[in-house]
């Protein structure tokens, strides 16, 4: 059904661009020629007026209503989510001790184990500044 509906909106999306091109030009370079050459023999002046806005106005209808459609399409066919949803299969917190990633790994596989926390570097007394010469 959706595909469907995305080749309908397709052929709108193309028809609403050929109308607009056609319309009369208010001193642009449109296909319209700017009112005085271009499409001249295909409809005379009030009457191309009429038809070209209405065929935009069915158009922009249609175009609107095949977006919210597929709008509302695509939001059905989503999953819900929610924060809520995931609070029930949460791993647990780590352990504070277990040590790094590749000690983890290690316990897993069965490897030798490292040890579980490595020392923290020794922090300087006092900052050091860059000295002048």
């Amino acid at each position: 059904m959706q595909t469907v509906l995305i080749s309908i909106h397709l052929i709108v999306v193309l028809g609403l661009i050929a109308v607009v091109l056609l319309q009369r030009s208010e001193g642009g370079l449109g296909l319209g020629g700017g009112g005085g050459g271009g499409v001249s023999g295909f409809m005379t002046g009030r009457g191309q007026a009429n038809a070209l806005t209405r065929a935009t106005a069915i158009l922009a209808a249609l175009f609107f209503a095949t977006s919210m459609t597929l709008g509302v399409m695509a939001h059905r066919s989503a999953a819900p989510r929610s924060i809520l949803d995931g609070a029930g299969n949460a791993q647990p917190a780590a352990q504070p001790n277990a040590g790094n990633l590749l000690d983890t790994l290690r316990q897993n596989q069965g490897g030798a184990q490292a040890p579980a926390a490595p020392a923290a570097p020794a922090a300087p007394a006092a900052p050091e500044a860059p000295q002048s010469r």
